[in-house]
């Protein structure tokens, strides 16, 4: 089915084809941050939420402040806010196809946390054919300092590359690309309510945070609705009415850096 074009500008469309990346600014205003904040923290005061989060007391910052994994499986409000048409069209017109939805996650990013290393975000979703896209929603001012994203333009057109161990003094996540030489890290500016809509083989990350506030994010994930194949962990994958699509998947590729295979269905 084709999707029809109006979301998005020409020259929107023609920077993410280059870049493998677009920051569309106030998607979201200062009224829905505030209830947002609220309504994470809410969960956040439970401490335990099974398949999700589980706040600990340790003296890591994360331990306290742990990421929520797909926290669209249990609340309402981010389900709703992962199927929100200005987010579901945009994703769909940027395919070219309709989107599928496949996964939400809520960072607090504490001061003192550590950052994540440059990665692809298809290494974990591993769709076939196509690849994952995210949109990234700055809830605070998303800076240098406080951890932001770093992205490298033009290298979502290269191969998924083979991560090697990060250095986990720096990143709370054990992967880790390698840059080519004529790729460069560029930092990405966002104020609260933009959105960063990035495709799954676009190599990024962030620093730790060193400032003394908090940068909080909600991040949704989508492949394409012609895609075979997504890793297991992202089922049920979700349609723009928030109907579960499973598809089947008789074979595959392994994963080309020597691990087990990942398969949508």
């Amino acid at each position: 089915m084709a999707v029809t074009t109006s979301l998005l500008s020409a020259a929107e469309r023609q920077q993410f084809a280059a870049d493998g990346y677009l920051v569309r600014r106030a998607q979201l205003d200062a009224d829905e941050i505030h209830r947002l904040f609220g309504h994470f923290a809410q969960i956040h005061a439970r401490r335990h939420v099974p398949g999700c989060f589980t706040a600990g007391d340790g003296p890591d910052p994360l331990d306290r402040w742990p990421r929520m994994m797909h926290p669209h499986r249990f609340d309402s409000v981010s389900r709703g806010l992962l199927l929100d048409a200005r987010l579901f069209g945009v994703v769909s017109e940027l395919y070219g196809e309709p989107a599928l939805a496949a996964q939400t996650m809520f960072y607090w990013k504490p001061p003192g946390a550590r950052g994540q290393a440059l990665h692809q975000d298809d290494f974990y979703l591993r769709t076939r054919p196509g690849e994952c896209m995210a949109a990234w929603l700055a809830l605070d001012p998303s800076t240098v300092e406080n951890g932001g994203l770093r992205v490298v333009p033009g290298s979502h057109v290269s191969p998924l590359q083979c991560p090697h161990p990060a250095d986990e003094t720096q990143s709370f996540s054990q992967h880790e690309v390698d840059l080519q030489s004529e790729w460069r890290v560029v930092p990405v500016d966002l104020r609260p309510g933009d959105i960063l809509y990035f495709l799954g083989r676009l190599i990024h990350g962030s620093p730790p945070n060193e400032s003394s506030r908090f940068r909080r994010s909600f991040i949704c994930h989508y492949i394409p609705s012609s895609a075979l194949e997504c890793s297991g962990g992202y089922q049920p994958l979700l349609d723009s009415e928030g109907r579960e699509v499973r598809t089947e998947s008789p074979g595959g590729e392994s994963d080309p850096c020597g691990g087990p295979e990942f398969r949508r269905g």
